[in-house]
């Protein structure tokens, strides 16, 4: 597989394939912050997911791959807690958060991203980064003005770190497209999330900035955040992934090493169209 946009590549095996499964090899990983076992979900006659399990692991970065409507915003909805799924279970540190709202799964510590980033585009990048912290950015909280100045000092740095210091108090409608991107990120940032969800969080971004991002997102995982993302930009995937897993019309067909994955002729068919599964 290969994409037009020129991101960093490691070596590939032209050997390699990746293993396809019918989901009954499913033991989970002692390591899994958030473990899907069996999720199905259905809407009238579209089977959008189908008897899905995957572990997400702290330190690893995740990719969903697979064609449109294989299933990957559905799968991220039903985490979240915006759908609930028709059977399976759902486990978060230990606990099932099936049934929960999406705010409560939120504070649980699971953040997600969108495709169309959902800022609020009237406010400030600085109210913005603050609006993200939640219970920790509210004036009327308890901790005086020690606390205060904490949280003043983690927006400040995340907006340095993130190249947006300098549009602290600009509103986020006058924002580029890659800056409205940091933006999102910045919020993740602050949130105090373990596990990041992340929908297209590169897509569209220059060599520069997407360097930038993959740092930032780098020296997160190795602090032990765990993070799964959406991505189509196949170049973003090799450059970004240590795992891959494949949907396809709702079903994980395969979950492995990126360059297997990739490298697997069948998968690349079904990817392009030239179904042959």
């Amino acid at each position: 597989m290969n994409n037009s946009q020129n991101h960093p590549q490691p070596d590939t095996d032209p050997k390699g394939s990746a293993t396809m499964h019918s989901q009954t090899n499913t033991a989970p990983s002692k390591q899994a912050q958030l473990q899907l076992s069996g999720v199905s979900k259905r809407f009238g006659g579209l089977q959008a997911i189908d008897q899905v399990t995957i572990d997400l692991v702290p330190g690893i970065v995740t990719t969903l791959v697979g064609p449109n409507g294989a299933g990957k915003t559905t799968l991220f909805n039903t985490i979240t807690g915006h759908i609930k799924p028709d059977s399976g279970t759902i486990v978060w540190q230990g606990k099932s958060i099936v049934g929960l709202p999406p705010w409560k799964i939120a504070r649980l510590g699971i953040a997600r991203t969108f495709q169309d980033l959902r800022l609020f585009t009237h406010m400030t990048v600085q109210e913005n980064v603050l609006a993200a912290m939640e219970t920790q950015s509210w004036l009327w909280q308890t901790g005086g003005k020690a606390v205060q100045k904490e949280r003043a000092e983690k927006v400040a740095h995340t907006l340095e770190i993130t190249g947006l210091a300098d549009m602290a108090r600009e509103t986020a409608n006058n924002l580029s497209y890659a800056e409205r991107k940091f933006l999102s990120l910045a919020r993740t940032l602050v949130s105090g999330a373990d596990l990041w969800l992340l929908d297209e969080p590169a897509s569209g971004l220059d060599p520069p900035s997407y360097d930038l991002f993959l740092k930032l997102l780098r020296d997160e995982v190795n602090r032990g955040i765990t993070v799964c993302i959406i991505e189509h930009n196949l170049d973003i995937v090799v450059g970004i992934s240590d795992k891959i897993a494949f949907l396809d019309q709702g079903r994980l067909i395969a979950n492995g090493d990126p360059r297997e994955v990739l490298e697997n002729p069948e998968l690349v068919a079904i990817y392009f169209g030239e179904r042959k599964l």
